[in-house]
């Protein structure tokens, strides 16, 4: 049986303008609940596992070969989120931090982007003061709703079911830039 998506409400579906989809430079995610569905999983030996989506892993690859910055940030540590990261040429990996927006003012001042040319995509309260901060802010469809109240974009996709892809389709789009590189 298909997941059902979670109706979010219409006004947050509008498609932000294209003048915020241009000036983005910087795209930051969470994984828990974004680039994953949410679930934990382990064996009977008590490895943990979690399941990744590959049209989430081409938004990131499209972004990053298109010249955006990518960064990962996220609550938990785990060595699975280091190899999607390194699957994915994604150098910016934060894990274990609970102030996502420091993280995020910390690598505008490395690399000279301002917060308003930040897009961040979260799906629950650790992400709320990272979402509130930066230029373009989205959560997938199945996000906690305070979430999804607060955020300028609710996608169409549930986490870990290509919510980052659709975010990277609509800001390379913008960018005239989605194309894959070769």
């Amino acid at each position: 049986m298909a997941k059902k998506t979670v109706a979010a409400k219409s006004s947050n579906l509008r498609a932000p303008t294209k003048t915020t989809l241009r000036r983005i430079r910087l795209f930051a995610t969470d994984v828990d609940g974004v680039l994953t569905d949410g679930g934990m999983y382990y064996s009977d030996s008590g490895q943990q596992m979690k399941k990744f989506n590959v049209w989430d892993g081409m938004g990131l690859a499209l972004m990053r070969h298109a010249g955006l910055i990518i960064g990962i940030i996220t609550t938990e540590q785990t060595k699975l989120v280091a190899q999607r990261a390194k699957k994915l040429q994604i150098t910016e990996v934060h894990q274990g931090i609970w102030d996502k927006l420091k993280v995020l003012q910390e690598m505008g001042t490395r690399y000279g982007v301002s917060l308003q040319e930040m897009a961040f995509i979260g799906d629950d309260l650790n992400d709320l003061k990272a979402l509130q901060a930066v230029g373009f802010s989205a959560s997938p469809a199945n996000a906690r709703p305070e979430i999804r109240k607060a955020v300028k974009y609710v996608c169409q996709s549930n986490g870990g079911e290509g919510a980052v892809r659709e975010l990277a389709d609509m800001i390379l789009g913008a960018q005239s830039k989605l194309q894959w590189p070769g």
